[in-house]
């Protein structure tokens, strides 16, 4: 696997949110992280992307623990990861320039000084990752538009596409189609679909189980910090091995679940 957790934990202050998850993604295949708000989707991601250590556990990366690592070698690997946030977050600046941002703040001191040069002269030419990223999301058509002045919909595919145009080996993306209609729903999710093909690792945080049997490889239940049991769609819908999955699958609120320990460990067992 590229990137891993192995029995990692994590809270804040008395409060778990995480206990002992194991979970991992490889290069071309989208894993999506699924279960109700609130039950560490998010965290996990965070974890992932090295925004946060753990508190117990490993995060690998090509079976290397990243919290072992220097500082300049761990940033050295974020840089092969990238994040899209349920909320997009975009500069009162063409779309094109929102784009090209990831790439910027990853370049060296004398790169910099050679954009300024090239901006000075009016050189406004887009790298060819940059280029493809808004292809992809179907947005290349307004790259010179101020990206303030996008709907929502197309606001989360620029996202997108900053994430995509540093060319990550994996994207990390948090419920990136909460909020959006069913056409930016679509490009989003055929821009996953092509982002994979290029064998980019996606995982996708999401309550949409409609959307995980969609665009999933494989599909992990996450529900109270922890991961119930991962496994491919067609399983994880038909055949789910723990009846908290075979309930969260057909619609039912597990919030009103008062003892968990109650619950029988295979689907089959429940009436």
């Amino acid at each position: 696997m590229t990137l891993t957790t192995d029995g990692v934990s994590l809270g804040y202050g008395d409060e778990a949110v995480l206990d002992d998850v194991s979970i991992g993604v490889d290069s071309g295949e989208v894993l999506t992280v699924v279960g109700p708000s609130g039950t560490g989707k998010t965290t996990l991601l965070r974890l992932l992307s090295m925004f946060r250590r753990p508190d117990a556990g490993t995060v690998a990366w090509h079976d290397t623990d990243v919290w072992g690592l220097s500082d300049e070698e761990r940033l050295a690997v974020r840089r092969q990861i990238s994040m899209v946030f349920q909320e997009p977050s975009l500069f009162n600046a063409p779309v094109a320039r929102n784009v090209l941002y990831g790439q910027r703040v990853r370049q060296s001191w004398s790169e910099r000084v050679q954009r300024r040069v090239r901006d000075a002269v009016g050189d406004r030419s887009m790298t060819e990752t940059a280029h493809t990223a808004l292809e992809t999301v179907g947005l290349l058509d307004k790259r010179d538009r101020n990206a303030l002045s996008l709907s929502g919909g197309e606001a989360q595919r620029v996202a997108f596409a900053r994430a995509l145009a540093v060319d990550p080996e994996i994207m990390l993306l948090d419920e990136p189609s909460s909020n959006l209609d069913p056409r930016n729903t679509a490009v989003l999710e055929e821009a996953i679909l092509r982002a994979k093909a290029r064998g980019v690792g996606v995982v996708v945080a999401t309550h949409d189980m409609n959307q995980a049997e969609r665009i999933s490889d494989r599909i992990a239940f996450v529900y109270d910090g922890s991961v119930v049991e991962s496994g491919p769609p067609e399983r994880i819908f038909d055949d789910p091995r723990d009846r908290r999955t075979n309930r969260f699958v057909a619609g039912d609120l597990l919030y009103e679940v008062d003892d968990e320990s109650a619950l029988p460990t295979s689907a089959s067992e429940s009436s």
